[in-house]
């Protein structure tokens, strides 16, 4: 692509240049006929004009003026197109002087003319490069700024996958400590739903979403381990719409709801409560739906990073059709209150994550 533009560059120099010189030159072959002295000096002039106009490319190369603001590269190209034309003109006069005296019986200033012809055709290149370029320059950059800010978001969506509570693997192994003795079966399964946990969160940097299923399945381990610490003040209950089980939804968010269900809600309450999750598809579109004991209060005090954690990781992956909705249901049940959260991930995202899950096995 950089060969392919160099070429187009002298192209257009060699071209631009010729046509520019020669044409004056058959203007003034029409006029007054051939003169060989009147050939060579347009040779002359069109390759002073290529050498010129290139090192003015250098120029604002070295020093990136397409970089400067518009007020601070404006003043640029015109002090540089008036040195371009005051160059050419103080070539071209003495020349000319000797070579068409009869031209400059009548003209009192010709350095006036010259510096307007010359200065007109400097203005045309000048501005036609620099526009170009600034242009181009401003197109990059943005692409940059785009490209930055797509790095930085995945970098967060990897953050924000990859959550687990530290507070909570610190509960779960002191609560597996007092199972080894007294029952060394139930702390053997719940040495393994923690490694389940742990590796699903060591796992969920890699992947942007997982199936359905398998988020459940880190649900379920993770509310087995809460169980063995809050026994009866833990209530659990799982109902999952068989058409959702492939639906892809982000790694580690359920259970992060759910942790955050437990820790400021049902932890909180005097005789423990419940944790329900339900799924369906609804117009479309997965609805994941979960409600447990407690009072929807000041988000930090209600999980606020759980929260934001789920709303921030939906809009970097679905776009503002995924929607996440936390409230307090209306009246009370047994266990208290009711806080509810909505989450609704749309239909097209399935056949999107599905297509690359086809692409990746091909």
């Amino acid at each position: 692509m950089e060969m392919s533009k160099q070429k187009i560059y002298w192209f257009c120099q060699l071209f631009g240049w010729s046509l520019l010189i020669l044409v004056e030159y058959l203007a003034y072959v029409l006029e007054s006929g051939f003169d060989p002295d009147a050939l060579y000096l347009a040779i002359a002039n069109i390759f002073l004009g290529i050498t010129l106009t290139h090192l003015y490319r250098l120029m604002i190369r070295r020093w990136n003026w397409v970089r400067l603001p518009f007020f601070q590269l404006a003043p640029r190209v015109l002090l540089s197109v008036f040195v371009l034309a005051l160059i050419m003109t103080m070539v071209n006069i003495p020349i000319d002087r000797r070579l068409f005296p009869q031209y400059f019986i009548e003209e009192p200033w010709p350095t006036i003319g010259y510096l307007l012809t010359w200065g007109k055709n400097m203005l045309a290149w000048v501005l036609s490069y620099t526009a170009y370029h600034y242009v181009e320059e401003n197109r990059n950059a943005e692409i940059e700024r785009i490209l930055l800010k797509t790095s930085i978001r995945e970098t967060e969506a990897k953050v924000l996958r990859s959550q687990l509570n530290p507070h909570f693997v610190f509960n779960a192994l002191n609560s597996i400590r007092a199972l080894v003795f007294e029952n060394p079966t139930k702390a053997q399964q719940g040495i393994t739903q923690l490694s389940n946990l742990l590796r699903n969160s060591l796992l969920a940097d890699r992947r942007k979403t997982v199936e359905l299923r398998e988020e459940i399945k880190t649900v379920e381990d993770y509310l087995a381990l809460e169980k063995v610490r809050y026994e009866d003040r833990l209530t659990s209950y799982i109902d999952i719409d068989g058409r959702t089980l492939f639906w892809q939804v982000p790694p580690m968010m359920l259970q992060t709801l759910v942790e955050n269900a437990i820790k400021h809600g049902v932890s909180t309450a005097v005789k423990g409560g419940f944790v329900e999750v339900r799924s369906s598809i609804v117009a479309d579109k997965l609805h994941i739906l979960i409600r447990n004991t407690g009072v929807l209060g000041d988000k930090k005090a209600s999980g606020g990073f759980g929260l934001a954690n789920t709303a921030q990781r939906l809009e970097l992956l679905y776009g503002p059709e995924a929607q996440f909705h936390i409230f307090q249901e209306d009246g009370t049940q047994n266990d208290g209150p009711v806080v509810c959260a909505d989450i609704t991930i749309p239909a097209q995202s399935e056949g999107i994550f599905r297509r690359e899950k086809v692409k990746s096995v091909e």
